[in-house]
Order: structure tokens, then C-alpha cells, then sequence
């Protein structure tokens, strides 16, 4: 996906379908069937993602929101459990308050 092009920041559903959607690309959509994806899910425990895989999701999200959102730089600001712990709904709000600060 390229980046966003509009000005108007998404809203919190939006945000969720939006990294749902780059869940499926990078674990696949078989095992993604297999799975409830919500906004409580951890990406280690509950989608069993692998840290390659983790990676995959961090460049999507970088490629789509760009520089106004340093996603890398907030994941490395974590120590090893926050990111054990990382729940979608972490993100959602951390994208949330990115967009509102521009």
C-alpha cells in the first residue's frame, strides 16, 4: 500500500481494518482465518507472530504512514516485555495520537 495521499487522519475503526489487513499480508490469509483478530490481540501470544514476521508488519506500517508516524522509533523505545505484551490496540492508539499532534 502506498501512503496515505489525504490529509484526514483515519479513525480508530479505519486504523484496526487497516493493520488487520497488513496482518493478513504478512502471516497470510489461511492462518489468519484461523484467528479473531482484535483489538486485544498480542502479536506474540495470539497471532504467534515471529519477529521476522513483527518486522514485515513495522515496514508496512512505515511504507503507509510515512514519516508522520515513526513507528520504528517507538517499537525500539520498548523494552523486551512491553514488546512481548504489544497488543493492536497499543498501535491503534499510538497511530491515533500521531495524527492528532500533526
Amino acid at each position: 500500500m502506498d501512503a496515505i495521499t489525504t490529509q484526514q487522519p483515519l479513525s480508530n475503526e479505519q486504523i484496526f481494518n487497516l493493520l488487520k489487513t497488513f496482518i493478513t499480508e504478512v502471516i497470510g490469509e489461511e492462518f489468519v482465518e484461523d484467528l479473531d483478530i482484535s483489538r486485544e490481540s498480542s502479536f506474540t501470544r495470539d497471532l504467534e507472530m515471529d519477529s521476522i514476521e513483527i518486522v514485515s508488519f513495522s515496514e508496512k506500517v512505515k511504507s503507509h504512514f510515512g514519516e508522520h508516524i515513526d513507528f520504528t522509533g517507538w517499537l525500539s523505545g520498548m523494552d523486551l516485555d512491553q514488546l512481548i505484551n504489544l497488543k493492536l490496540d497499543d498501535i491503534i492508539k499510538y497511530i491515533e495520537s500521531c495524527q492528532s499532534s500533526k
